[in-house]
């Protein structure tokens, strides 16, 4: 076992949960550590999810492919974040979403054999599941208010404070697609406010 690549998800699951090094020790022990180089697709549509992404450097964009071809950017994830198209995890049918590396992502990956033992296990495993699954309700139910009730312009402000540092990170069409805005409405944005 890798420990450097380990130490993240250590750090978060010991913030999130009471467990022990034992405890810990046994369940990242079914997990497996993964590079990915920039651009690749480690999740596809229409494949049974089996397994949640655990990022410890990297980017990973969450997208779907509409009939006419055209991709929609539905969530960005970070450092130190749990991925995966969790609904479909967790009721085991075919995936709508492709998950995508920006840059080059390592990843620690959580089989559905190590969540389950997890759930069984780990003395808190249940409350992590739940926590997680809180995290993504509300960041989801925040997503939805944000396109409806927000302007563009809004949401264009506030997306830095979802992800930090994301306009350097992420081809501005992917954050336009995000935003539900086009290419060329995100750059009068930005002029704007450059302007200002």
């Amino acid at each position: 076992m890798e420990f450097v690549s380990m130490e993240q998800i250590r750090q978060v699951m010991t913030q999130m949960i009471h467990v022990s090094e034992e405890e810990l020790d046994n369940f990242l022990r079914q997990t497996i550590v993964k590079t990915f180089k920039r651009q690749e697709i480690i999740s596809h549509p229409q494949a049974i999810p089996n397994e949640i992404f655990f990022i410890n450097k990297g980017l990973i964009r969450v997208l779907i492919t509409d009939p006419a071809g055209t991709e929609h950017t539905i969530h960005f994830a970070l450092e130190n974040q749990f991925i995966a198209d969790y609904s479909n995890f967790i009721q085991q049918k075919p995936s709508f979403y492709s998950l995508q590396t920006l840059e080059e992502t390592e990843v620690v990956i959580l089989p559905r054999s190590a969540i389950e033992w997890g759930y069984a296990h780990l003395r808190e495993g249940q409350k992590m599941g739940r926590l997680i699954a809180e995290f993504y309700f509300i960041y989801q139910d925040d997503r939805i208010k944000n396109m409806y009730a927000r302007t563009p312009k809004q949401r264009y402000d506030s997306i830095t404070d979802i992800f930090p540092n994301i306009h350097n990170r992420v081809p501005q069409h992917m954050i336009a697609s995000y935003l539900g805005i086009t290419s060329v409405h995100l750059s009068r944005l930005k002029k704007a406010d450059n302007a200002a």
